[in-house]
């Protein structure tokens, strides 16, 4: 050990860059602590490599954590963080004497350091949210007080065995200050039903479009506890609901969240009413636009409004800029009377009362494991890669898919262990993984039923049906579930236009993500095997089988290049190795006839060959949301 070093020992570290952690996310390190830095490496410091370095300087916080019941998946059962920059160190000792140790004489070595934070988090970040408060923002300010001379029971640690001098004593106590009553019902955050939900359990609370109900915890970011009207508990899905704020749009029956402009066309004209019309957001952030539907001007047309804001303070909101309100509402509500330069007033809301409710992450809170005996078989949709795809109902009402594993097709017991991940993804672009059956042989995968079937067999059935606009919203739909699991880093591995799926409302869906790594079919896992999506893989993938967010990106430029040629074969002519040399010599697909020359620009974007060079999926949504909106926007 080194001179300067004054710690080392072999500890446990989490994986900072995912949301969502599995034990493959747990690795073993040596950790080096001396005056300037904390150091961790793979295997001994000699002979192995540096894995990562952190600066003393730009430590905020050094605290155990208090896990509250959550498993531990390492056998380190002493947790605590180290809080630096924008990230979270989580580190795991093996003993509490150890993590105190380490905690003692790290806050010895910041406790001069300029931005020590006031409070921090006592728990862990996991599964999208902190566990402690159940803020969903992972940079949300601390909930609990920070001390900086002692650990979270205010007692002061031990003394480093032979260095007592250097112990400080925590300050006094400050003064108490008088604290003023205040109403308990002010502190409580009230939400407004947006569907209406039946709970599947007893443990549940039923939902109803419209009333009102107390958040009582955040168990996680997908179920929380409420209270109804009547003193009703019971678990809710999240996304059921909003808060109940004057500022908050989506508790008005003509918002619809999600909505792109070739989608609200189709909603509009559906209708076919005189004034019909919504408000959705615009592909600029933080903007909206108002949507309209008239038949004075022939057979029906719509016309899009950007709802303006004034550079005053406090803003001013309008449409007509002779008529300015202070807020969304109120301007809604005064074009519902008068048109005022819009093309009509805005006489019927088409809102989300003709919208299916979304999905939600399983049946019930924490229900993941779900009992065979309560799905019925109905008719086979297919067969996948894994094995059989049957239509089915879930306690004879919920209609879903049921995935029956073949055996030998796939890592059954990996995937089992991921599955409870998986599960948890929810996005209305991605297809519902509900629950698994994995008590018998074969195991099921539970999930969402996408009535219209897979994206492939959609586009290539309704050939020649299709306008520019369509084309662009399918792609818009799929890198929006996408972005999605960018957000969480969360990789597909085989995104594909036959791995997408559409529901009855022409809504597409991204399926079967992460699925690519349970597969067992050697020529699907090998580059050189005839299975093995070449056509969709970037040269990293089909040379070093290195996966990453994009990876999925160049995939979806070929999506793009299937969407737009409505179902095309990528390379027909060529075999797997014959596009492999292609590739690498710089060959990329031709471009669509139904792709003007800035469409196929971002397919090109995807297929750089460096892949730092490739858009995010945050960026190309943005691209395409902007495309969408291009045309068509009144002032």
């Amino acid at each position: 050990m080194s001179s300067e070093a004054i710690l080392e020992e072999t500890l446990i570290k989490r994986s900072q860059q995912k949301k969502r952690t599995s034990p493959l996310n747990y690795k073993e390190r040596v950790f080096v602590l001396n005056k300037t830095h904390l150091t961790y490496y793979e295997g001994r410091p000699e002979k192995k490599c540096k894995k990562g370095s952190i600066d003393l300087q730009r430590v905020k916080c050094v605290e155990i954590v208090r896990n509250g019941g959550t498993v531990i998946p390492c056998q380190n059962k002493y947790p605590f963080q180290v809080v630096y920059d924008l990230m979270t160190l989580y580190i795991f000792a093996p003993s509490n004497e150890s993590r105190s140790l380490w905690v003692q004489s790290m806050k010895e070595e910041i406790r001069n350091n300029p931005h020590v934070v006031a409070k921090f988090h006592p728990q862990f970040w996991q599964e999208g949210g902190w566990l402690c408060c159940g803020q969903a923002e992972k940079l949300a300010p601390g909930c609990e007080e920070y001390n900086l001379f002692g650990d979270i029971t205010r007692k002061p640690l031990p003394p480093i065995p032979g260095d007592e001098s250097k112990v400080r004593r925590p300050p006094p106590p400050p003064p108490p200050t008088e604290v003023s009553p205040q109403d308990p019902k002010a502190l409580e955050e009230v939400v407004i039903a947006l569907y209406d939900f039946e709970g599947a359990e007893v443990q549940d609370l039923t939902l109803r479009r419209g009333e009102e109900y107390v958040i009582l915890e955040k168990c996680d970011v997908n179920w929380h506890k409420a209270r109804d009207k009547y003193g009703k508990e019971g678990y809710i899905p999240s996304n059921y609901v909003t808060p109940k704020q004057p500022d908050n749009l989506e508790q008005f029956v003509w918002y619809c969240k999600n909505v792109n402009r070739n989608k609200a066309e189709e909603q509009l004209r559906n209708e076919g009413k005189e004034g019909g019309f919504l408000v959705r957001d615009s592909s600029s952030q933080g903007a909206y636009t108002v949507s309209v539907y008239t038949k004075s001007l022939g057979d029906g047309a719509i016309r899009h409004y950007h709802i303006k804001e004034t550079s005053s303070s406090p803003a001013q909101f309008y449409l007509a800029e002779k008529h300015q309100f202070s807020n969304i509402p109120d301007l809604i509500e005064y074009h519902k009377h008068n048109a005022a330069g819009l093309v009509s007033r805005l006489r019927y809301p088409v809102n989300k009362q003709n919208t299916a409710a979304p999905t939600t992450a399983g049946f019930s809170y924490d229900k993941w494991e779900i009992n065979p005996s309560e799905l019925t078989f109905m008719k086979e949709l297919g067969s996948g890669q894994f094995g059989v795809v049957r239509l089915g109902k879930w306690r004879a009402q919920h209609k879903v898919a049921i995935k029956a594993i073949r055996e030998g097709a796939m890592s059954e017991e990996d995937f089992i262990e991921e599955a409870k991940v998986m599960m948890s993804l929810t996005h209305p672009r991605l297809v519902q993984l509900y629950g698994v059956c994995t008590q018998q042989k074969p195991i099921y995968l539970v999930t969402e039923f996408m009535e219209l079937g897979c994206l492939l067999n959609y586009i290539r059935q309704r050939r020649g049906s299709f306008n520019i606009q369509n084309l662009l919203s399918i792609c818009h739909d799929v890198s929006q579930g996408m972005s999605y699991l960018e957000e969480n880093h969360f990789i597909h591995r085989d995104l594909a236009a036959r791995n997408c799926l559409v529901n009855d409302s022409h809504v597409v869906k991204v399926s079967d993500f992460g699925m690519a790594r349970y597969v067992m079919d050697d020529q699907y896992t090998s580059s050189s095997g005839a299975k093995f999506p070449v056509k969709w893989s970037p040269p990293e993938v089909f040379n070093f089988c290195k996966y990453s967010s994009k990876s999925d990106i160049w995939s979806f430029g070929v999506l793009m290049w299937e969407v737009f040629t409505e179902g095309k074969m990528p390379f027909e002519k060529n075999l797997n190795h014959e596009v492999v040399t292609m590739v690498m010599q710089g060959h990329r697909l031709y471009r669509p006839k139904m792709a003007a020359a800035h469409i196929y620009d971002v397919m090109k974007m995807c297929w750089q060959e460096r892949p730092e060079e490739r858009p995010s999926f945050a960026q190309i949504t943005q691209m395409i949301a902007d495309e969408l909106e291009a045309d068509g926007v009144s002032s």
